[in-house]
């Protein structure tokens, strides 16, 4: 449920709006391919994380089967990557919250949901998973929820004339508008709805039994997130239009999802939809701050970090990890004050090229780690990814891919330029530094 409730979040709730501009009802295709990724990267996890269920998961993945540097640069990117996403998953509230306040500042609710955030997480860990647990349900419900409404407005429920299918293939430009470029160019962002499967992973270190919940999990949360993507995504383009969905220029100003209903004028849906795409993207940043903190933690133990970062409190909470992971919401506050036209796709477009940075390391890890497997100790995996290589090597090409294509997506085209530098930089960091003696 934390896996869910971290990859359901702004990517689909918000994030759509810019991936339909681009390719139009073809961008059901382009949730399809980018869902065949998430399988390879979720199965590679899976089988790495119950061989090692620690908290610094891939990270320590990659500085025992890569390199020391390797184990560092992922987790450092990861940690920066994860705080600009709480950022922009505060700000995405602040978006939503304009739907009924268009005349309040940003700014304010950003403040708010900081400190419901702060609360939450320095509350002991299983108060935490529970509330998250409920936050990932709702949500969960919710787009299930959404596509029965949906299903039944398109044949006709209630009395109402039936829309079919006619808005995916009868509007202008048919269902590929922009052609099959449109379909992957939007795949630089709907490849970042899927991340969020390394959740996972992450919280292996403090599963009871990470042999059996662990390739349970990502099993079920794959097929879910697949299953809700997917028919989300089409039900929503055959409701409505995709030009009355679609985002222009450089600017995200509401949810396609609260729009459709909007759009369709039944009474009151579209306020209730606003609801829960709110708790969605508290239940996202919530997970995202929990695994922020759990990062730190493990670069802090494995001496890259400063000391205090690997401190927990006895009721098992990092504070000053928590603490580090927040600063993306003073981030997200400075910009919905200065800049609240662009303050999502800043923080969101400068984090695509550090994630898509870690999967690519994270299957580079997976190969070696099979590599270094007996044969015995392959045998007694509980899940294993079919034709590993070939489906690790297909994952690491498109990730590549879809690197090399930001630089032709707008709000996207600096984000592997500001990549690079924090890459050169911690890197340099990496050199200068003595690494410590583990806590």
């Amino acid at each position: 449920m934390m896996a869910m409730g971290s990859a359901i979040g702004v990517g689909l709730l918000l994030g759509s709006a810019v991936t339909i501009r681009l390719a139009g009802p073809g961008v059901i295709v382009t949730y399809i391919f980018g869902a065949l990724i998430a399988m390879v990267m979720g199965a590679a996890l899976a089988e790495m994380a119950v061989v090692h269920p620690v908290a610094g998961s891939f990270g320590v993945f990659a500085d025992e089967y890569l390199s020391p540097w390797s184990g560092f640069a992922v987790r450092a990117t990861y940690a920066f990557v994860q705080i600009l996403a709480i950022g922009a998953e505060v700000t995405a509230v602040a978006i939503y919250f304009a739907f009924w306040f268009p005349g309040v500042p940003s700014w304010c609710f950003v403040v708010a949901m900081a400190a419901v955030l702060a609360a939450i997480n320095t509350a002991h860990v299983g108060v935490f998973g529970e509330l998250e647990y409920w936050f990932a349900s709702i949500k969960v419900a919710a787009i299930l929820a959404f596509i029965a409404a949906g299903l039944s407005v398109v044949a006709g429920a209630g009395g109402r004339p039936a829309v079919g299918v006619r808005h995916l293939v009868g509007d202008p430009g048919g269902f590929l508008p922009n052609g099959w470029r449109g379909v992957w160019l939007a795949l630089t962002l709907v490849i970042t709805s899927y991340m969020g499967v390394e959740a996972i992973a992450v919280t292996a270190g403090e599963a009871q039994d990470p042999e059996r919940s662990i390739p349970l999990a990502m099993r079920t949360m794959v097929l879910r997130l697949i299953l809700f993507y997917v028919l989300a995504i089409a039900v929503m383009l055959m409701m409505t239009p995709w030009r009355q969905l679609a985002e222009g220029g450089g600017t995200v100003t509401g949810s396609p999802f609260v729009r459709a209903f909007a759009a369709i004028g039944i009474p009151s849906a579209a306020g209730a939809m606003n609801i829960v795409v709110i708790s969605a993207a508290m239940s996202s940043a919530n997970s995202n701050l929990y695994m922020t903190a759990r990062m730190l933690l493990s670069l802090a133990r494995s001496g890259y970090a400063p000391r205090r970062l690997g401190v927990v409190t006895d009721a098992g909470v990092p504070l000053a990890a928590v603490a580090t992971a927040s600063t993306g919401v003073g981030a997200a506050i400075l910009l919905a004050i200065f800049a609240p036209a662009n303050a999502f796709l800043a923080l969101y477009g400068t984090a695509v090229a550090g994630m898509l940075f870690i999967w690519i390391v994270i299957l580079l890890t997976y190969l070696r780690f099979r590599a270094a497997l007996t044969r015995d100790e392959l045998a007694r995996l509980p899940i294993r990814m079919p034709a590993h290589r070939a489906a690790a090597w297909f994952g690491i090409v498109s990730l590549a891919a879809i690197s090399a294509t930001t630089f032709f997506v707008d709000g996207l085209q600096y984000s592997v330029v500001f990549f690079l530098p924090f890459l050169a930089l911690i890197s340099v960091a990496y050199a200068r530094t003595p690494r410590e003696a583990r806590v």
